[in-house]
């Protein structure tokens, strides 16, 4: 049962990005729509769970949110200029290695000799694991030069928000049920403010209203997360969550129809496995 609730945040944040893209609209109809969504979930987590209100909880909700709606915002705009099944190996390889290395130098979860000689071992096999899933083909239908470049640079900038939203409840000691409601109303907040300054952003359109099906299953996920947490502990949890990386890439090939040759569905492939390998050695440094 352990496993299974801690397969839920794999399940949820693998399908996000594909139903994201089905259902459709400008990235900001998805990222407002989303954050509704997990808005209604903080909500309801913190009916039965009420925090006591500090300034380090507000602090570190705001923090975490913002950069959460940075990342999320650029993410999904990159889904648009090279596709789910290139955006998610490249994100999700990025993180680990900012997170780790930020957990590792400033949060000090890297405190015995064998925890660097497991983690930066793979920390390298995240990084060749990226490499391989850019390896692209010129006559390649999924990417377009100049689009492949800016996706590149937009992911670089996404992957240090996301970063700040991991990040930021753990410098100010803060938990993930306690920060439900408030980092979820700064999200909301950051995802309007920022959609504000793109031109006919259409935020309050039908797609907005639809796009919170996303929000389910990022809220579904999140919660998961939580549970998993508690019953497995923080390495079980976080390794078996970071496998949402093989159903949105392979989601996005099978079910978005992001065609690939032959030489880049084998090093595609080649990538994942690599990058799942170094964040089930990431999860055995956090024991």
């Amino acid at each position: 049962m352990g496993i299974l609730i801690a397969l839920i945040p794999a399940l949820g944040w693998g399908i996000q990005a594909i139903v994201m893209q089905k259902v459709g609209g400008k990235f900001t109809n998805k990222t407002v729509g989303m954050t509704l969504t997990t808005v209604v979930f903080g909500i309801i987590i913190f009916l039965f769970h009420r925090p006591e209100i500090t300034a380090s909880l507000l602090w570190g909700s705001l923090l975490s949110g913002v950069c959460w709606s940075i990342g999320q915002i650029l993410q999904v705009k990159s889904f648009d200029l090279i596709g789910v099944s290139k955006t998610m190996p490249i994100s999700t390889g990025e993180q680990l290695i900012v997170t780790t290395l930020l957990g590792a130098t400033i949060l000090g979860e890297w405190q015995h000799g064998w925890q660097f000689l497991v983690g930066l071992p793979a920390l390298a096999l995240i990084i060749l694991g990226i490499t391989f899933t850019t390896i692209h083909d010129h006559t390649s239908s999924s990417d377009k030069g100049s689009n492949f470049k800016l996706g590149m640079i937009i992911l670089a900038i996404s992957t240090l928000g996301m970063a700040g939203y991991v990040v930021f409840p753990q410098l100010f000691g803060l938990n993930g049920w306690d920060v439900a409601l408030p980092q979820s109303l700064a999200m909301l907040l950051g995802t309007v403010v920022l959609s504000l300054f793109q031109k006919d952003n259409d935020i309050l359109g039908k797609k907005t209203l639809h796009n919170m099906l996303t929000g389910i299953c990022f809220g579904i996920a999140n919660l998961g997360l939580l549970f998993s947490n508690q019953i497995n502990g923080v390495a079980v949890g976080f390794t078996l969550s970071q496998l949402s990386v093989i159903i949105s890439t392979l989601g996005g090939i099978w079910i978005l129809y992001e065609l690939k040759s032959r030489r880049e569905m084998r090093y595609t492939l080649i990538g994942l496995f690599l990058v799942v390998i170094g964040a089930v050695l990431i999860g055995v440094t956090k024991q």
